[in-house]
């Protein structure tokens, strides 16, 4: 499974508008809810009850919140970035620009797994990083996300 093939440009947000991380994390539930039949609210519910669990900021100021969704039939990704670094409460304490929304169905966990690791492959060198914070456009974004992956 490769990362540009469950995001195309039209699921990339530049620039996030949200300015703290429950806004953020509404912004990007609901452009993806305006992208798949999930369900919005039950979508936000289960992105919070993960993220309260433990803070899915991994650190080098990247965030992946992540649920799983009854409303969801197939596995969704969308990706945003911020202009202002967003205080998360990331591992690393530091704060988030980059952030990558996965949510997908039970039945999916597999490959829910799978885009997790995927996504912090790709995102782990510093390059990479500071390419998708700099890029200009989504098809930008996307193609820096596609050099990564090869």
């Amino acid at each position: 499974m490769l990362l540009t093939e469950l995001l195309p440009a039209d699921r990339i947000r530049l620039p996030l508008q949200a300015t703290d991380k429950s806004g953020v994390l509404k912004e990007l539930v609901d452009f993806l809810a305006e992208r798949s039949s999930g369900d919005a609210a039950e979508i936000l519910a289960a992105v919070r009850e993960r993220e309260a669990v433990l803070s899915t900021g991994i650190g080098f100021g990247i965030a992946i919140p992540h649920a799983k969704a009854r409303s969801v039939a197939t596995l969704g990704l969308v990706a945003g970035v911020s202009k202002l670094p967003i205080p998360f409460d990331a591992i690393d304490g530091e704060p988030v620009r980059l952030f990558f929304l996965l949510v997908g169905p039970e039945a999916a966990a597999g490959l829910h797994v799978k885009a997790l690791s995927r996504i912090a492959r790709v995102v782990r060198r510093e390059q990479v990083r500071e390419a998708l914070l700099a890029a200009p456009t989504a098809e930008a974004f996307i193609k820096i996300i596609a050099a990564a992956e090869d």
